[in-house]
């Protein structure tokens, strides 16, 4: 943990956000990220996302079953949801999500979002009546060598 904490200090050093993360498997770290959000102009790039994508990469597995996520902060909703798809077998953070908003990091607002209904959000979503939606699922259905995930 106390490496995940110092990778976030060094990357404010850096100019970048106070967060960083380490997937490790077997008790090695094989993958490292810290916030890259305006070092490349990306609003996926948190230090979870680049360390899961990394991670993969190395493992050339979309799956992290074996491995154990550590975090300096508790992750966000966009951070979580794609450690869910990552299938880690845990994950370790040390700040929590109020500590990060005291710094200016409130992710209150997303959690708010996605308990209201899509025509009660911020951002409208309007969804679209389109005759041929279900397609892919069924050619997706269809397919026998699919890969499930």
């Amino acid at each position: 943990m106390k490496q995940a904490i110092d990778m976030a200090v060094d990357n404010v050093r850096r100019d970048g956000g106070p967060f960083a993360a380490l997937v490790v498997r077997d008790r090695i770290v094989i993958a490292s990220g810290a916030n890259q959000v305006t070092r490349s102009n990306d609003p996926t790039a948190h230090a979870e996302i680049v360390a899961i994508r990394e991670a993969c990469r190395v493992l050339g597995d979309y799956q992290l079953t074996a491995c154990e996520i550590y975090a300096s902060c508790e992750p966000c909703p966009m951070c979580l949801g794609a450690i869910y798809w990552s299938r880690p077998a845990r994950i370790y953070y040390a700040a929590t999500h109020d500590d990060a908003a005291r710094a200016g990091f409130d992710d209150t607002f997303i959690y708010r979002q996605m308990a209201s209904t899509p025509s009660q959000r911020t951002i409208p979503m309007i969804r679209v009546q389109e005759e041929l939606r279900t397609r892919p699922f069924e050619e997706w259905a269809r397919k026998g060598d699919r890969v499930r995930y």
